[in-house]
């Protein structure tokens, strides 16, 4: 991922989302209202005002829980089935 010239890396997390191989890169804009973000190769993305939750959740959408793991497959689910 090539960061914009107003953006600052602050980190990346390698893991899987969703069973694949996913990156995510954390970073610092000033001139964004939400001063931090993350992007994940899988399309992802989140910004926050603060750097509190950032790594947080950029670890844990790399490496989810068994409980985020069934929360992905239901959601799944209940896409597949809306769309029939």
């Amino acid at each position: 991922m090539k960061l914009d010239k107003n953006e600052l890396w602050a980190g990346t997390f390698h893991g899987r989302h969703d069973g694949a191989p996913a990156k995510v890169t954390a970073t610092r804009d000033d001139t964004r209202p939400e001063l931090y973000a993350w992007t994940c190769t899988c399309g992802v993305s989140r910004s926050f005002p603060t750097k509190d939750h950032v790594f947080d959740t950029a670890w844990r959408h790399t490496h989810p829980t068994r409980l985020d793991r069934l929360r992905q497959w239901a959601t799944r689910l209940l896409r597949t089935r809306a769309a029939r």
